[in-house]
């Protein structure tokens, strides 16, 4: 099994398209690299899985992964010509580490909370929740556990798991979806146009991209064009954490 992971550009600050398109075009030039050595591609294809990150804009995020599902099926097929089972997007999912706060910490565990529900929305075969202290130490017992019962309730209260695609068909998320799908591979024109991966890669092109991306973001909160609840916005002098910290 090869798992390429995702989850690293988004936490550095990429975008939820440049999460996609720069790990989908690491995964294409992994899979020409086989093709070109004599290996038949689906003869490893279906043991590819990915690792993403899921954010708290929900709606992005859930249009991310089906916009992946999609992404993933199309290049396997039009490019290598792979088949069905070579097209299957397998992908791990966990919450956003970059987004927890030290500042009220426990609004953590409802962001995880939304994370959660928008990669089991989006399809996502396993998931990892993150403790709410994370972003202060390493998680404490009491933490992981309501990391935990997270998963618990969602998989086992809300009825989410078992619906496949369940927002699909809402006029909403599949415009965002195939928006997004565009954008990624305008992505992809670049980097090809560029020189490819590898080039993207030596050059620094790939790191500068994100780089832009994680500074508009902090822009963003600084000047409370994005408001982050305990942070920028409803501000308050709470008591530190009952929980030990580790």
């Amino acid at each position: 099994r090869v798992d390429l992971r995702v989850a690293g550009i988004g936490e550095a600050g990429a975008t939820a398209v440049q999460e996609v398109a720069f790990t989908f075009a690491d995964a294409i030039a992994y899979v020409q690299q086989a093709v070109d050595t004599g290996l038949a591609v689906d003869a490893f294809a279906p043991r590819l899985s990915f690792f993403f990150a899921a954010h708290s804009d929900l709606f992005e995020e859930v249009a991310k992964f089906r916009a992946a599902r999609r992404l993933w099926a199309r290049i396997m097929r039009d490019r290598f010509g792979a088949n069905d089972a070579s097209c299957k997007l397998r992908f791990h999912t966990q919450t956003g580490g970059v987004t927890l706060t030290a500042q009220q910490p426990t609004n953590n565990v409802v962001r995880v909370a939304y994370q959660a529900l928008a990669a089991v929305l989006g399809g996502t075969q396993s998931l990892h929740t993150n403790s709410m202290d994370e972003t202060l130490s390493l998680p404490t017992e009491e933490a992981v556990q309501v990391a935990l019962r997270t998963q618990q309730i969602l998989a086992y209260e809300t009825g989410v798991p078992n619906v496949m695609d369940p927002l699909g068909g809402s006029y909403y998320l599949e415009a965002l979806t195939d928006q997004m799908e565009q954008e990624a591979e305008a992505l992809f024109a670049q980097i090809d146009e560029f020189g490819g991966v590898v080039k993207g890669l030596e050059e620094g092109w790939f790191q500068k991209k994100i780089s832009e991306s994680a500074s508009r973001q902090q822009w963003e909160i600084e000047q409370r064009r994005k408001l982050v609840v305990g942070v920028n916005e409803f501000v308050t002098d709470e008591p530190e954490l009952t929980i030990p910290i580790l």
